[in-house]
Order: C-alpha cells, then sequence, then structure tokens
C-alpha cells in the first residue's frame, strides 16, 4: 500500500562558536586610520579607559556611543548598534549551551537515535549539549523543568495506573509530542459533541473499508465536528495504544496502532471517542498491557467501545459462534468487519476463542507513515 508522505522537521542546534565584541572590529578600524585610542576618546567625547573597555568587550556599546563613532570614524551607527546585539545574543547563547551540559543525563531518557532515524532530529550536529538543544526545541520547552511538567509528569500518572513493567517515561512523552505536532497541522472546524455523536454510525461503517479509504474518511468526518485524529508509530518503549487530550480548542485522538490489526485499531479508537464525547478534557493515556481497573471512566470507555462495535441486542448471540463461517454470517449481517467479532471473542470467551484462533480473519493493518 503506498504511505502518505508527511513533513518532517529538524531541530538543529545553532553553532557553538565564540562570541566577538564590537570592539574587535573598532580596534582594527583604528589601526587601519592610523588612529591612537585616546584620540578616538578626545574626538568622541569618551574617556580613554572606556574606550579601552568597549575594545576589550567589558562595557556595552550603547546607541550613544554609536553614533559618536559614526560622526568620528564614519562607520554607520547601525552597524555598530548590530554588532553589540550579536554579540550580547552570542554570548547568551554561549553561556546557556554551558548550562545545558547539566542536562546531558537527560539524553539517556529519551530515543535519540529513533528520533534521528525518523528524520526528526538531525544527524548532525550529534554531540551532547547540542543534543540536548535540539530536543528542547522538539519538545518546544524553554527548559528540562518545563518538560517534567508538561510531558514526563502526564507519562508518569498513566504509567502508574499500569501493571506493564518495561515502558519507559522517555519514549512515551516523545510518543505524545511527535503526535501534538501532527495534529496542530490538522484543520478542524469548532469541537462539537452533539455533531460528533450524530457520526457514530458513520464512523462504525468505515470498519468494512479497506484501509486506504477508511483513514482519510475517519480524520476527516473526526475533524468536521472539532476532533483531529492522528496515527503516529509507536516509540520503542512506549508501549502504549492511544491518548485523548485537548491541545488548543481541539480535540485530539492520537492512536499508535500497536498490535497493527482492525479490532484492535478499532476498540481503542471508539474507547478514545467514549473520553472526547463526554467532555474529559483530561490527558488520557492507555498503555498497552494488563491495566488497573479502579478508574471508571476507562471502564465506561471500554464498554462503550464494545457496545459501538458489537450492541448489546446483536451481543448475546456471540456465544453461539463456533465457527469462522458463522463469523463471518454474523459479522456481515450487523454491519462490522469479522476480525472485530473475533477479538471480542478472544476477550469474552478465552476458553472457545483463546488468542490465535480465528486470527486470520483480522485485517492486518499498516497505518503509520514512515
Amino acid at each position: 500500500m503506498a504511505r502518505a508522505k508527511t513533513t518532517r522537521t529538524l531541530y538543529a542546534a545553532g553553532d557553538l562558536d565564540y562570541a566577538v565584541p564590537p570592539g574587535e572590529t573598532l580596534r582594527e578600524l583604528l589601526e587601519e586610520k592610523g588612529m591612537t585610542q585616546r584620540e578616538l576618546a578626545e574626538r568622541a567625547g569618551l574617556s580613554p579607559k572606556h574606550v579601552n573597555q568597549l575594545i576589550h568587550g567589558l562595557v556595552r556599546l550603547t546607541p550613544e556611543v554609536a553614533e559618536s563613532l559614526e560622526r568620528v570614524v564614519g562607520t554607520p551607527a547601525k552597524l555598530w548598534n548590530r554588532l553589540e546585539a550579536d554579540y550580547q545574543s552570542t554570548r547568551i547563547r554561549l553561556r546557556a549551551a554551558r548550562d545545558l551540559e547539566q542536562h546531558i543525563e537527560w539524553l539517556k531518557e529519551l530515543p535519540v537515535s529513533e528520533l534521528v532515524k525518523r528524520k526528526i532530529l538531525p544527524e548532525e550536529p550529534k554531540d551532547k549539549v547540542a543534543r540536548v538543544e535540539q530536543l528542547l526545541a522538539f519538545f518546544a520547552v524553554a527548559s528540562v523543568d518545563v518538560w517534567q511538567e508538561l510531558y514526563a509528569q502526564p507519562a508518569a500518572c498513566a504509567f502508574r495506573k499500569s501493571k506493564v513493567q518495561d515502558s519507559k517515561l522517555g519514549p512515551l512523552a516523545t510518543w505524545l509530542r511527535i503526535g501534538e505536532i501532527e495534529a496542530q497541522r490538522v484543520p478542524c472546524r469548532a469541537f462539537d459533541a452533539t455533531a460528533l455523536r450524530k457520526t457514530i454510525p458513520e464512523l462504525r461503517a468505515l470498519t468494512l473499508l479497506p484501509v486506504a479509504e477508511f483513514r482519510p474518511r475517519l480524520q476527516e468526518i473526526c475533524s468536521s465536528s472539532g476532533v483531529a485524529v492522528v496515527f503516529v508509530e509507536e516509540v520503542r518503549g512506549a508501549r502504549v495504544s492511544g491518548v485523548t487530550r485537548k491541545i488548543g480548542t481541539k480535540r485530539v485522538i492520537q492512536l499508535s496502532h500497536r498490535y497493527r490489526t482492525d479490532d484492535q485499531l478499532w476498540f481503542s479508537f471508539f474507547h478514545e471517542l467514549h473520553h472526547v464525547l463526554n467532555g474529559d478534557d483530561e490527558i488520557r493515556i492507555e498503555i498497552a498491557g494488563k491495566t488497573e481497573t479502579g478508574d471508571p471512566k476507562e471502564l465506561e470507555a471500554d464498554r462503550f467501545a464494545a457496545d459501538t462495535l458489537i450492541p448489546p441486542y446483536h451481543a448475546h448471540r456471540l456465544a453461539e459462534l463456533a465457527s469462522k463461517d458463522a463469523i463471518r454470517s454474523f459479522a456481515h449481517e450487523i454491519g462490522i468487519a469479522p476480525g472485530i467479532v473475533v477479538g471480542r471473542l478472544q476477550r469474552d470467551f478465552p476458553r472457545r476463542w483463546p488468542y490465535r484462533n480465528g486470527n486470520d480473519l483480522k485485517r492486518k493493518l499498516e497505518l503509520i507513515d514512515s
């Protein structure tokens, strides 16, 4: 299947050079003119000490001094002002780079090599300080402390609710940020929960379509009600299936399609849709694996997804399905993909339909752009 192309952004770090004070240019100009520092001081109405400090970058070259230098040496004041501004900016950048060194350990938490492979981060420069700067730009945060508050804390909260032990905070935060960037590119109308709820039958019918047809239609239907649906390849170590959150005025459903089968995808989608429809603006991260069931909102979302895909007035017949032909017939009758019925049977009747039994009826999906 042909995959849509997406725009990749490289978060490159600035060149870490040295700061050149405007006094260096002034010194060279005086040498060319054969003028001493004392003579310049006399003509510009400055003290010799002040001129010497200017040349060595020990004091700022003010706009007033720039005007005096223009009259004495003929170089426009706007040039001196620009040189001073560049010098101060470079000093700040270099000082910030030195401050970044204390956050080098932060790199161990994040999937730097995977971001480079996905062409989200550049291959060069790849020194550790540059990588810290690139990652701050990628997350669009001013500091690691801000990153902790905006990304790490929600991710950590999701982990606390999960019994999965090998999930990692950094990869999950990275996956969240990629989805955030993708969602910002999706044009959406104002959020309308009532209009969105009315589209549920149409959304459910999409389960019968090939991926090339249902993916753009799914995104189009949801965006018309103010919901951006994005598919982001799982970042290794995140172990995440989906998330809902509010970004600006948009509601966002982000799916990793971790298991790459239609039953898992559609269950995850309708689970997340329930959070959106019920005005839950809290970020909801679904970690793959066995999750504690103490949160009633998650139980409600699971029930909504199950009942939407196979309504209760049909679900009582699931126990009667004993063959793949029966599954196909039942799925056709209720207007749903056979793989979704298989997934429900595996979940509700694991002894009769253990995992892998009937998996050939599930549709394998490749939804994620690479």
